[in-house]
């Protein structure tokens, strides 16, 4: 009986051992599927075709070094979002319910985000968002690669006070959740200054009649504008202003949608001069970044340029394959896990995962526009700066009740008339009624 069981065991041993090394012997290990879920088509094509480019970089790049969990390939599926909401949603269903992707990589707009953070949390999915945009958000699914308000939005506000000496602040932004928030997260800021709000106006998704933003720019006389205008309707919003007389050298623009990608398609002569507020410029001078703007060039051709949201979405690809080999699995929960853990020596400079929220620690740059498409960098924050997705302006009970209320609003997360070419522009609000006041609560703190 002896023999026999010790026989059985070495027959078991041998059969596992026959099974793990039949693969390997072969090349054949199962790969690893990953999704990529970007709008290929519509307004939003303009911003988010070079992300793919840049997670297919990443993607070549750990299956060149041999894969990962001992040599298992990685592949992918390109899902486009069409840049449309509930089409952002049924493509991560999909991703998650038929390709059974590990992670997915993806999403430009907030709106297209928060279409497709259900999906995920239901499934327990695995999200990275490469993509700066207003917080107020968290999710123990998504990973948030770029901007969190206090990273961007903020620094700027106080930037443009002090250096631009501006008091008369005008917001401008796309129809949708994220420039509204962004405007609440700004006016929190600019009133405690002393500066004023002299106006805040929409444009609907898509659009390319301006006529309307324009004109009120122009009857406010700002000292800057803050722009969350978004994909093609920026050609026409800066060509439009340039028309009008209110170019860079008389009202100033600090964008936070337009980068070095988006101005190879854009009016570039009228912009010369104006500001965009990022995480990272191609004309930074570290060895890392030189290293990455000369492995973009040799992939994709020595014409093209790189951008905040191209090194967010490479950086997302590395930080998941660390955590998949650090977890030994590319099973999700292991390795949100561990990708809490994640550092690198990013292009931009050090970054890392933040334990509690999962978004990024990232310096913070702001930029100005020159003639040749590249961005002069003309401040820099002193050191990597903490995420807080919450800005402490307003309690966190109160930043989710403002999203709720244009929720309901929209019946959804963008004004219903979203797509429609030729809408004309929308105030934020009624002229007399008053921003917010920033609570200074103890939650506020803390949030």
């Amino acid at each position: 009986m002896r023999w026999w069981l010790t026989g059985l065991i070495g027959l078991i041993v041998a059969v596992g051992l026959a099974i793990w090394a039949a693969p390997r012997l072969t090349g054949k290990l199962a790969p690893i599927k990953v999704g990529l879920l970007h709008s290929r088509t519509g307004p939003m094509k303009i911003s988010e075709e070079s992300m793919i480019d840049a997670e297919v970089l990443a993607l070549e790049e750990i299956n060149q070094a041999g894969g990962l969990l001992g040599g298992r390939p990685v592949e992918w599926v390109k899902a486009d979002g069409r840049s449309d909401w509930p089409t952002f949603a049924r493509e991560a269903e999909r991703l998650i319910d038929e390709e059974k992707v590990s992670a997915i990589f993806g999403c430009w707009t907030s709106a297209s985000r928060k279409a497709v953070k259900p999906i995920v949390e239901k499934a327990r999915g695995l999200l990275f968002y490469p993509m700066a945009y207003e917080g107020l958000e968290e999710s123990p699914n998504i990973i948030y690669t770029g901007a969190a308000p206090n990273q961007q939005v903020i620094p700027s506000v106080k930037w443009a006070y002090d250096r631009l000496k501006a008091r008369r602040f005008f917001l401008a932004g796309s129809d949708y959740v994220w420039p509204h928030a962004v405007n609440a997260i700004a006016r929190d800021y600019i009133t405690p200054l002393g500066a004023e709000v002299v106006g805040e106006e929409y444009v609907l998704y898509g659009t390319s009649d301006v006529d309307g933003l324009v004109g009120a720019i122009k009857k406010a006389h700002p000292d800057v504008v803050i722009s969350t205008v978004v994909g093609d309707t920026n050609a026409p919003f800066y060509r439009k202003l340039a028309e009008a007389g209110v170019g860079p050298k008389v009202v100033p623009i600090v964008s936070f949608s337009i980068a070095e990608d988006e101005l190879r398609h854009l009016p570039l002569r009228e912009m010369v001069g104006d500001y965009a507020a990022w995480n990272y410029f191609q004309s930074l001078d570290t060895e890392e970044n030189r290293q990455f703007v000369r492995k973009f060039r040799a992939r994709y051709g020595s014409d093209r340029v790189t951008s905040d949201v191209i090194v967010a979405a490479y950086n997302s690809v590395k930080f998941w394959a660390q955590a998949v080999e650090e977890a030994q699995t590319d099973e999700i929960d292991s390795v949100i896990k561990t990708v809490r853990r994640q550092t690198m020596s990013a292009p931009e400079g050090i970054i890392g995962v933040a334990r509690r929220s999962l978004h990024t620690w990232r310096p913070v740059y702001i930029g100005q526009i020159r003639g040749d498409g590249q961005f002069d960098v003309v401040w820099a924050s002193s050191k990597t700066v903490r995420p807080l997705p919450f800005p402490a302006s307003r309690p966190r009970v109160a930043w989710e009740a403002f999203l709720e209320e244009l929720h309901q609003r929209w019946g959804g997360w963008s004004n219903p008339g979203t797509g429609v070419v030729g809408a004309g522009s929308t105030p934020a609000r009624p002229k007399s009624e008053p921003p917010p006041v920033p609570a200074k609560t103890e939650a506020a703190k803390k949030a």
